[in-house]
């Protein structure tokens, strides 16, 4: 019998970040490119300070995205700008933004996560009910940072309640969970049909040993914090066979090393996160499946093709990233420079996930 054949490239369509952090000002135009280069496009976070709250606000955030985008040189991108959800929102903001073709909201529990102070106080008040229906009847899409109050580890669980109402309340609106942590989130996906989620890279590959199980490596805390094995393992099992109610979102959030080392919340997985990704799937034979956890699942769970002329721009001028199976190394660091005297002169420096670890596979 002859040997199988051994797999030295792969090509990935229109690759798509669901959930992915770019900041601002000189923090976005380092981190940018990693993204820009590997993606068709990323849905951009909101929660800035102030926060991408409003119909101005969104528009001039996604300007200062594509400006920074033709800085780098990276072509064939698009930034799709999530509007912060507030107590001060109102239906008529909504409709504002929907009309212009802003179809993504965000929400955060108030204080759950990093700038998330103007957060959501009551998820299901009477105000939240009555943004929620007018999101449903404008078609537009709740990304949800799922977790309660209580204890770290229970936090994703514990808000499970608080989707269930919210699928069975407003079931013609799509809400994702975003960046899973917990296997026991993961009924929720098959028992309503309007619930579906993000999965990160850190999530499926790293659990709380990685954490704190040696010396404290505050590299690897983010929130929602990677959990047990086994949600690990669950976790993985979805992306490994590019479960239906499942897309990849990065959750890549850059903080400078003196904010980690101060304890902020959030990991840099940005660069090299496409080889990373066909390093793992190769590893447990699922390549196969590779496309359609990073793209084919993300477009039709986002409906992109019902209401984006992007799903037509993206079939008919498609972007294609090339990976082959020769060695890349992860960078030690990035900096984030800023111009002083008129020279350039490095303002904060900015881990990566495994940073200066080797990979078999590397981005053309």
């Amino acid at each position: 019998m002859e040997e199988p054949k051994k797999i030295t490239s792969v090509v990935l369509k229109n690759p798509l970040d669901m959930h992915l952090h770019l900041r601002d000002g000189i923090t976005m135009r380092a981190v940018l490119p990693f993204s820009a280069r590997s993606f068709v496009g990323a849905l951009i976070m909101p929660n800035l300070i102030p926060p991408i709250d409003s119909l101005e606000s969104a528009r001039a955030y996604e300007e200062r995205i594509l400006a920074c985008v033709k800085q780098s040189a990276c072509e064939n991108f698009t930034p799709l700008c999530a509007l912060y959800m507030t107590d001060s929102l109102t239906t008529q903001m909504l409709e504002e933004c929907a009309k212009a073709g802003y179809k993504f909201l965000k929400l955060y529990p108030k204080d759950a996560t990093t700038n998330s102070q103007n957060g959501v106080s009551s998820v299901l008040d009477s105000h939240m009910c009555a943004l929620f229906e007018a999101a449903q009847a404008l078609e537009m899409i709740v990304c949800i940072h799922g977790e309660s109050g209580g204890f770290v580890l229970d936090r994703e669980h514990e808000f499970g309640s608080v989707l269930v109402e919210l699928a069975t309340k407003f079931p013609r609106l799509k809400f994702i969970i975003e960046h899973m942590s917990d296997h026991r989130t993961i009924p929720l996906l098959e028992n309503y049909e309007n619930l579906y989620a993000t999965l990160t890279l850190h999530h499926i590959t790293l659990d709380l040993d990685a954490l704190a199980g040696g010396a404290l490596c505050h590299h690897h805390f983010c929130k929602p914090v990677i959990k047990t094995p086994k949600d690990k393992e669950a976790l993985l099992d979805l992306a490994l066979n590019a479960h239906p109610k499942v897309s990849f979102g990065s959750d890549s959030a850059p903080h400078g090393l003196e904010s980690k080392r101060n304890g902020a919340a959030g990991i840099f997985s940005a660069p090299c996160l496409l080889p990373q990704l066909t390093e793992l799937f190769e590893y447990h034979n699922k390549l196969g499946n590779l496309q359609a956890f990073v793209s084919d699942n993300a477009m039709r769970i986002y409906d992109f093709a019902s209401w984006s002329p992007l799903a037509q721009e993206w079939e008919h001028n498609p972007k294609y990233v090339y990976l082959e199976k020769t060695p890349c190394e992860i960078p030690q660091s990035v900096g984030a420079y800023q111009v002083i005297n008129d020279e350039p002169q490095i303002s904060e420096e900015i881990i990566p996930l495994r940073a200066g670890e080797r990979l078999k596979w590397t981005q053309k």
